[in-house]
């Protein structure tokens, strides 16, 4: 249901329209498929993480993309020094080379980006895990680094693939698992 809630608002249905497919109203729609980026209010992630997500919906603005996808994650996560482009310096990866790597695969979209961008499904994954992380881990705030831990264990997207691609392992972190 959530994926169909997803390709509607990416096709450009407004959440009247939505509403009225699945037999609810649009507040009732809403609040039951709202985007990540609503539930994470701000002072749920660390002032990095906040600044990233500047860049993050950036990108997809930029290039017309109507989601919010694993590679505008990593994008956003690597446009500038933070503890996730730490992270990637201390396991010997280069932060820019994965910034390239991603701007590479940016693709641009065929109609100018949605007033609200929906996030995909591994993106909701990833933010996910770095939720359960922060929390294992006795922080009350989600951090760069634990999106990027995020992004390299849900396994799938653009992003986990260009971190495969990079050498980025989180299991070679010695970090305890985190399951959602």
């Amino acid at each position: 249901m959530e994926d169909y809630v997803e390709r509607c608002r990416m096709h450009g249905n407004s959440w009247t329209d939505i509403g009225t497919a699945l037999g609810v109203t649009r507040q009732a729609v809403q609040q039951r498929f709202h985007a990540p980026h609503k539930r994470y209010s701000p002072e749920m992630t660390t002032d990095d993480l906040r600044q990233a997500m500047v860049h993050v919906k950036r990108a997809a603005v930029h290039h017309r993309n109507n989601d919010i996808g694993t590679e505008h994650l990593l994008w956003g996560l690597t446009a500038e020094d933070n503890s996730a482009t730490r992270l990637l310096q201390t396991v010997g990866v280069s932060p820019e080379a994965v910034h390239q790597s991603v701007g590479n695969r940016l693709n641009m979209g065929a109609s100018q980006a949605a007033e609200r961008i929906a996030w995909t499904p591994h993106s909701r994954k990833a933010i996910d895990i770095a939720e359960a992380r922060s929390e294992q881990h006795g922080s009350d705030r989600i951090d760069c680094e634990d999106l990027l831990i995020g992004l390299a264990r849900v396994g799938r997207g653009v992003a986990a693939t260009v971190l495969t691609e990079v050498g980025f392992d989180p299991a070679t972190l010695d970090l305890a698992p985190v399951d959602t």
